[in-house]
């Protein structure tokens, strides 16, 4: 397996769940944005200081924890809880949630 460099923990920044290269956006939070449809551009535009390898290590990284469901479902982050995946939310509305 590739070693994921991009991914942190610290309990001291979201609780100790993943985030992204120490900042405040979580693999959750990767994790639900793509699962309600939006692009990686999208994400990029909506979070400039993440890159998109950012974004594809953030998607290896629920791959590998997929097979656990407790884990899995951590991982997301409480704004995307709630949502149905199945229904893309616009990036205006998805701010309004954070």
């Amino acid at each position: 397996m590739k070693q994921l460099t991009r991914i942190t923990f610290n309990p001291e920044v979201m609780g100790g769940k993943p985030c992204i290269r120490g900042m405040r956006v979580t693999v959750g939070t990767v994790v639900g944005l793509m699962a309600s449809g939006r692009t990686i551009p999208e994400i990029l535009k909506a979070y400039p200081y993440l890159e998109e390898a950012d974004i594809y290590e953030a998607l290896s990284y629920a791959e590998t924890k997929a097979g656990d469901r407790n884990t899995f479902d951590n991982l997301l982050s409480k704004p995307f809880q709630y949502l149905n995946p199945l229904e893309p939310v616009a990036l205006d509305e998805w701010e309004v949630l954070q």
